[in-house]
């Protein structure tokens, strides 16, 4: 199904993941409106949609102030006189482990990843909802989010803060039509050129080559294209009754998340004490914890070969 006449707004969208959910949308047919913080990268990208036929605006501003999100919708209102897509892209890194984390490397990731998605959503939303036309809201959520990450302590609580305000968002905007689904990407970026362990995917994918299969389909590892599908298909009349979801994609993969759920329940007269729980705590959960963090499977000899020749 076409996205012709629609109109999107792409944060972060100047390269990488961003530009890849941009390009596409302007493929099916909408009128994108990209953003960036640096002027030369946004143009690249607006001129990357239009050369092939697309049409696309540039709106240069950081994500995070209300006054950036504003700037956003009235662009893509100035421009094509609508808004019917937001897809919420934008965001930086500020790795370090917890005891070496400021609050400035904190504060600064909370602020674009967590606070510009909200002032977007919520710029967007009202407008959405005057337009009265329904509408489609795409978050970009992180498995660190749902699983956590070793030195990632803004990044996690950021993403995990963005499943969340999406099936809040759900709730609300269900009623105006809008949807609201949250995308969990894996793939090739910046951030994964310099880990040995994805070396031979990242060879293949600087020469134009497909991926070893190991890559795409037992560790769910692709190219910003393998999502971006996704993305469009989402911010698409057929997605109509998709919302308040979490959608893994990457490779020859897609998981549908589940919401959390409780994976045991037990009961015992007059409450859980301190005592109670000594006694019974390993007895009735012990079993069952959960794991925390993304653990990969050992590389095939092949690959392993090309990991330690880089």
């Amino acid at each position: 199904m076409s996205l012709d006449g629609k109109v999107a707004i792409v944060t972060g969208s100047g390269r990488g993941l961003g530009l890849a959910y941009a390009q596409e949308l302007a493929r099916q047919g909408a009128s994108v409106v990209v953003n960036d913080v640096d002027q030369s990268t946004a143009d690249a990208a607006v001129a990357s949609i239009t050369e092939t036929g697309g049409t696309a605006v540039a709106v240069v501003a950081p994500v995070g102030p209300t006054e950036t999100a504003t700037q956003l919708v009235d662009a893509a209102f100035d421009n094509y006189g609508r808004l019917d897509i937001l897809v919420t892209n934008a965001g930086v890194l500020r790795d370090k482990t917890l005891w070496k984390m400021t609050d400035e490397d904190f504060d600064t990731v909370i602020n674009v990843h967590l606070r510009g998605t909200f002032t977007c959503v919520r710029e967007a939303a009202v407008r959405m909802r005057e337009q009265a036309q329904g509408g489609r809201i795409v978050c970009i959520g992180s498995p660190t989010g749902q699983r956590g990450n070793f030195g990632q302590t803004n990044y996690a609580a950021a993403k995990a803060g963005i499943v969340g305000m999406v099936r809040t968002w759900a709730l609300e905007l269900k009623k105006a039509g809008i949807t609201a689904n949250a995308v969990i990407p894996v793939a090739a970026t910046a951030m994964t050129e310099t880990i040995p362990y994805f070396a031979a995917a990242m060879e293949a994918d600087a020469k134009g080559e497909p991926m070893p299969a190991f890559f795409r389909r037992d560790l769910g590892f692709g190219t910003s294209d393998d999502v971006a599908g996704l993305i469009a298909y989402l911010a698409s009349d057929s997605a109509a009754g998709v919302t308040g979801q979490a959608i893994g994609v990457g490779g020859d993969r897609m998981q549908l998340w589940s919401h959390p759920q409780p994976v045991v329940t037990a009961y015992r007269d007059g409450g859980w004490s301190y005592a109670a729980l000594n006694e019974s705590f390993d007895e009735e959960f012990g079993g069952s914890l959960q794991g925390v963090g993304e653990t990969f499977p050992p590389l095939p000899e092949e690959l392993q070969k090309t990991t330690e020749s880089e």
